[in-house]
């Protein structure tokens, strides 16, 4: 049995695959970590590294640090130095706002499927 699985506005299909829009999302979003400093973000807006790093306290300072630069390399987050000062904030970008909706859907998602047993702390 062929199986062909397509998301919306993917015209790019092989047969027995997923989508690779899809897929390169989920290269993305799925890399741990990614989705906690996308909320921090989305939640706090502009953010200096320290103040990240004291919300996510299990993630090491050198992880952060590598996940900061992908998010940017990806175009989800922006490095903001400001003029005559050493205050280095990190912002997203439209694309990385337009993820809203999808960590909104993950916190449904986890409220529905997830006790509170299952969450570490």
């Amino acid at each position: 049995m062929e199986t062909t699985v397509v998301t919306s506005n993917c015209t790019n299909t092989r047969k027995h695959s997923l989508c690779p829009k899809f897929t390169e999302s989920f290269k993305i979003l799925g890399k741990k970590w990614n989705g906690l400093i996308l909320e921090v973000l989305l939640t706090n807006g502009p953010s200096r590294f320290k103040d990240i790093a004291q919300t996510i306290i299990k993630c090491s300072d050198r992880v952060l640090v590598e996940r900061l630069k992908e998010l940017e390399q990806e175009g989800l987050v922006n490095r903001v130095t400001h003029e005559n000062s050493s205050l280095i904030e990190y912002v997203l970008t439209d694309k990385g706002e337009a993820l809203a909706p999808v960590l909104q859907a993950a916190h449904a998602w986890g409220d529905d499927w997830i006790s509170d047993e299952e969450c570490d702390d």
